[in-house]
């Protein structure tokens, strides 16, 4: 007499609905996140720009007036944007994106404002005799506009904003002495803690 057998295959017991389900929901939240955020901020890039103004730091602190250690942050700030770009860039053609996407375009819609502000403030400040609330006014509004366009990034990003802003908001308590070491922690440490961070998590 023929027996009944199972048609169930024997051996690992099939993945749950409820499991499959999840993995579905967290592969597409992912792809939602990465085509409506701007991934290609710069981790190594960031490393260079704070190695670079630990070098401008170091220069500053040695000048004899406040003109010239102006100008060496001025130059600094110039030289750490050469750096972003190309970094961003070079990130961006290693991911295979567009460097002008949606996303990158409201990055930089929102950061640059607060960095043309303090461009205006500079001036204002220096104007005024108030130079011991430049370097306070630096970090406050650059970590300002990494907030803001991080809202645009991986989430890792407006927190190195908030920290800037910290720093900012200590450093315009404090004497004009301490604001080389307040720059140096700001964008050079922060920078590059932030960077290895980014670079390590995130890829480059």
């Amino acid at each position: 007499m023929a027996t009944v057998r199972s048609i169930r295959a024997t051996g690992a017991e099939p993945v749950s609905l409820h499991t499959h389900a999840m993995d579905n929901l967290r592969l597409i939240r992912e792809t939602m996140e990465r085509a409506g955020s701007f991934t290609a901020v710069p981790g190594w890039g960031g490393v260079a720009m704070g190695i670079s103004a630990l070098a401008a730091a170091a220069i500053a602190s040695r000048q004899p007036t406040l003109e010239r250690w102006l100008v060496i942050w001025l130059l600094e700030a110039a030289f750490a944007m050469v750096i972003a770009v190309l970094a961003i860039k070079r990130k961006a053609n290693a991911a295979k994106g567009p460097l002008l996407s949606a996303p990158a375009r409201r990055f930089v819609l929102s950061f640059a404002p607060p960095l043309l502000v303090g461009g205006l403030l500079t001036a204002v400040l220096y104007r005024a005799g108030l130079p011991a609330a430049i370097p306070g006014a630096w970090l406050l509004l650059y970590g300002t506009g990494v907030v803001t366009g991080g809202a645009f990034s991986v989430r890792v990003v407006p927190v190195m904003g908030l920290c800037f802003m910290a720093l900012g908001a200590v450093a315009l308590f404090c004497p004009f002495t301490w604001s080389t070491a307040f720059l140096a922690a700001g964008f050079g440490g922060l920078h590059l803690a932030f960077g290895i961070i980014i670079a390590r998590r995130y890829g480059g």
